[in-house]
C-alpha cells in the first residue's frame, strides 16, 4: 500500500517537475501576454510561425524545445494554433488564451495636438509608426542571452501594460508597454544583451531606442532625455542606452519601455517576475 501511494505521488509531482524555469517565469497566456508551448525533443531546433510571423524557439532544458509565443492585445479569448516546422513536415499545435481585465486610464494633456494631431503632424506620425514598425517586426538568428529581464531602471513601477487610455476624455490605443517613475536623468541599461537597431526622436514617443535581443524579442526604451548609443551598437546586458526624460507624448519624466515578441506588443512586467493575472 505504501508503495502506490509513494508511485501516485510521484506521479502527481511529474508535470511540475517537467515543466520548466522559463516555462514558469513566462507562460502567461492572455491577450498582451505569453505562451509557452513544448515543441518536444529534436536534434536541431525546429521552426514556429504565429499569425504568419517567426516565433522565438529556444531549449527549455537539455533535450526539450520550446516555442515563447507573443499574443497581441487585440486577441480574443480563446483557442489559437501555431504552425510548427520539423524535419517531418508541418503541424498545428493548439493553445488557449485566458481572459484578462485592463483597467483604463484618463490623462489630460495642454497640448491638443498631442491628441488631435494637424495633417502635417498626421503624416509625420504615419511615417515614424511604419519605421518603428519595421524595427519590430526584425527576426534575427542570435539567441537571447537572458529571459528573465533586468529592470532598466531603478524605480517602482506607475502606468502598467494594457491600460485603456484616454487623452482628454478621447480613447486611444492602449498603453503598449510598462512605465517606471524615475527622475530626469536616470541613467536606462539594457536587460539583455543586444543590438541597437533603431533610433529617433518621434512626435509620440520622443527619443526612442531599439534594441534586439534575438529571435524577434524587441526592446524599445523612449521618452528619454538624451540617448548615448548609436545604430548598430552591440550593447552587454545591463549596458547603459540612454537616460531618463520627458519628451514627445509625456506629462513628465518616466521610462516607457515596450517588449515585443513576433511583432505583438506583450507585458514587460512577466519577463521581470512582477506580472499580475
Amino acid at each position: 500500500m505504501r508503495l502506490v501511494l509513494l508511485l501516485l505521488t510521484l506521479c502527481l509531482a511529474l508535470p511540475a517537475q517537467a515543466e520548466g524555469f522559463i516555462t514558469r517565469l513566462l507562460n502567461q497566456p492572455v491577450p498582451g501576454g505569453v505562451a509557452v508551448l513544448d515543441l518536444g525533443s529534436a536534434a536541431s531546433a525546429p521552426s514556429a510561425t504565429y499569425q504568419d510571423k517567426p516565433v522565438l524557439v529556444i531549449h527549455e532544458d537539455a533535450t526539450r524545445w520550446i516555442a515563447i509565443v507573443g499574443i497581441p492585445l487585440t486577441v480574443a479569448p480563446g483557442p489559437q494554433r501555431i504552425a510548427v516546422q520539423t524535419g517531418d513536415g508541418t503541424q498545428s499545435l493548439s493553445f488557449q488564451v485566458a481572459r484578462k481585465h485592463y483597467v483604463e486610464q484618463r490623462i489630460t494633456l495642454k497640448n491638443k495636438q498631442q491628441v488631435n494631431p494637424n495633417a502635417a503632424n498626421l503624416k509625420r506620425i504615419e511615417r515614424e509608426l511604419a519605421e518603428q514598425i519595421r524595427a519590430y517586426r526584425t527576426f534575427s538568428p542570435r539567441q537571447p542571452s537572458n529571459l528573465l529581464l533586468d529592470k532598466p531602471v531603478n524605480g517602482p513601477l506607475s502606468s502598467p501594460f494594457g491600460l485603456r487610455r484616454f487623452f482628454n476624455g478621447e480613447e486611444r490605443n492602449p498603453h503598449s508597454g510598462l512605465d517606471f517613475a524615475a527622475t530626469r536623468g536616470t541613467p536606462i541599461k539594457a536587460p539583455a544583451a543586444g543590438k541597437v537597431i533603431l533610433l529617433g526622436d518621434y512626435f509620440f514617443n520622443g527619443k526612442t531606442v531599439f534594441v534586439d535581443h534575438g529571435q524577434g524579442l524587441i526592446s524599445m526604451f523612449c521618452h528619454l532625455s538624451q540617448i548615448d548609443v548609436t545604430l548598430g551598437d552591440e550593447l552587454p546586458r545591463g549596458g547603459m542606452l540612454g537616460k531618463v526624460g520627458a519628451t514627445g507624448r509625456a506629462t513628465g519624466p518616466h521610462l516607457h519601455w515596450n517588449i515585443s515578441l513576433n511583432d505583438a506588443r506583450v507585458d514587460p512586467a512577466i519577463f521581470i517576475g512582477a506580472f499580475q493575472p
